[in-house]
């Protein structure tokens, strides 16, 4: 993919010899989520574009693909999850394309371990999915997808996150694993590297592989770009987005 390359490597070149001092951090661009909550009061929007190729004549468009999380305590967040799909699929004597909004999913983030000089934190995610979009796209049935997130601080500027979850999605069972590598570069770019995957309930292995980059424009907005592919499949995609966080967002009015 020679444009994400040029965006990665012209990235690289405006970065300086800082250490990383990031202020937001995200659940997006990689597909680990963090072992922290947003915080009290605090509203996290998180979004962007997904360009996917599953192989096989199949091709799909997500965008907007969007998380919006608020904390209604100090470590807990409330969770909403939903995008706009697009896909067309190419046939021997036809092609077929359909869209609209999958399903949605509503949960919350719960950070249950977090103390000060210890390196490790940890968090559990669950997320209901609820069957409202329309036929060509939805499951037809309520699912559920739980993840433990579990990170290390190994120094200031490298980080070790991962998750094990349990889904329970289109009435199927699937374990999920992934496995997130941060390097800050400096104070605005960080770099990650990431293996993840799936294990179905049929004995099925699904492994892929993403990288990315993301740049903190302020302390509380974030920009991302990242591609990633299938190792046993012919999966690829690519990614940009964005994320911006919005604190004490809901103020008590003055009387």
């Amino acid at each position: 993919m020679p444009l994400i390359k040029k965006i990665i490597i012209g990235l690289l070149l405006i970065v300086s010899a800082n250490l990383f001092a990031q202020e937001i951090v995200t659940d997006r661009p990689d597909q680990t989520e963090s072992s922290q909550t947003v915080g009290f009061n605090n509203l996290q929007i998180e979004s962007g574009i997904v360009f996917e190729n599953e192989g096989n004549g199949v091709r799909n468009f997500y965008g907007p693909s969007t998380l919006v999380r608020y904390g209604i305590s100090k470590n807990i967040e409330l969770r909403f999850v939903n995008q706009f799909q697009s896909t067309a699929i190419k046939l021997a004597n036809d092609n077929v394309r359909y869209s609209g909004f999958n399903d949605v999913e509503i949960g919350a983030k719960i950070q249950v371990f977090k103390k000060e000089n210890v390196n490790t934190e940890i968090a559990f995610l669950s997320h209901i999915v609820l069957p409202t979009a329309k036929t060509s796209i939805t499951t037809n049935a309520v699912g559920v997808v739980n993840k433990l997130s579990i990170s290390h601080a190994i120094n200031n500027r490298v980080n070790l996150g991962y998750n094990i979850g349990f889904d329970y999605v289109e009435r199927e069972n699937a374990l999920t694993y992934s496995l997130a590598l941060g390097i800050a570069i400096s104070k605005k770019v960080g770099f990650y590297i990431e293996p993840y995957g799936t294990w179905g309930e049929t004995n099925t292995i699904e492994s892929n592989f993403d990288t990315g980059l993301t740049y903190l424009a302020h302390k509380n907005l974030q920009f991302d770009v990242s591609f990633g592919k299938g190792i046993n499949s012919k999966m690829n995609y690519v990614s940009v987005g964005f994320s911006w966080r919005a604190l004490n967002a809901f103020r008590k009015s003055k009387s």
